[in-house]
């Protein structure tokens, strides 16, 4: 686990003025109620197709919920002590903004580097941008995760917000290649969020983890948000006192 200072205060500070430099607070605002509206009324994933039209649903993507994967994936990581004598490095398919791999990356220490990759350019470059802000060794590529070369021993995997992208095809091949990862040494880690829906092909994914020694948590971490990003909660009508999610875990 990483031993150095919490980068994550400086870190939001320097988003919030890359994001606000070019829009205003109510534009991002306006932007994230539209990210809401299209994931609650349509079902939509963040971060795929009309989710990051417009500079007002990117800029809000980059600053609210970037920062609560950040916030999310680095608690799972310590509940679970993944980053403890850390892996070397970590490939993140469909890696978004970069912030999930970046937070595991983090607690692992200074010598972890992280490679991503993302079908959205935009996302990216935003990634690119985050890992240098974070003191992160690593860099982003667009491209296609499945053609994405999966490593073996000292080698973390990660799949955050990713799967549930996935059309049933891919996500069948991608679980067996992420299962083959880990008998060769690596260290896989699936985050998703605790959707009101179950997503119906969790279970398929949770018997082969752990079948494979694996294991399937619920997690909800308190949490105490900038006033920024509490100001955005309040205008999406979220609630984030406590963090949610899901993960598998495969060592």
């Amino acid at each position: 686990m990483s031993s150095g200072s919490d980068p994550f205060p400086a870190w939001f500070t320097a988003l919030e003025a890359r994001h606000l430099s070019r829009l205003t607070f109510a534009e991002v605002r306006r932007g994230l109620q539209a990210l809401s509206a299209l994931y609650v009324d349509r079902g939509k994933r963040l971060g795929t197709g009309a989710a990051l039209e417009g500079s007002g649903k990117r800029a809000a993507f980059a600053l609210f919920y970037a920062p609560l994967h950040f916030l999310l994936v680095r608690d799972v990581v310590r509940a679970l002590g993944a980053g403890e004598a850390g892996p070397r490095s970590i490939v993140d398919l469909g890696c978004g903004t970069g912030t999930a791999a970046a937070a595991w990356a983090v607690e692992s220490g200074s010598g972890c580097r992280v490679s991503g990759v993302d079908r959205s350019g935009w996302a990216v470059a935003e990634a690119r941008w985050n890992y240098r802000a974070l003191g992160v060794r690593g860099r982003a590529l667009r491209g296609d995760l499945s053609k994405t070369a999966l490593p073996g021993r000292g080698s973390g995997i990660l799949a955050a917000y990713t799967v549930n992208e996935l059309d049933d095809a891919a996500r069948v091949s991608l679980l067996e290649r992420l299962l083959a990862a880990a008998r060769r040494g690596a260290r896989v880690l699936v985050v998703e969020p605790i959707a009101r829906r179950p997503f119906p092909w969790w279970e398929t994914w949770s018997a082969g983890f752990r079948a494979a020694g694996g294991r399937d948590d619920s997690w909800r971490f308190p949490v105490d948000l900038p006033g920024r990003l509490r100001l955005l909660d309040r205008a999406a009508r979220l609630d984030h006192r406590e963090l949610t999610g899901r993960s598998l875990w495969l060592t």
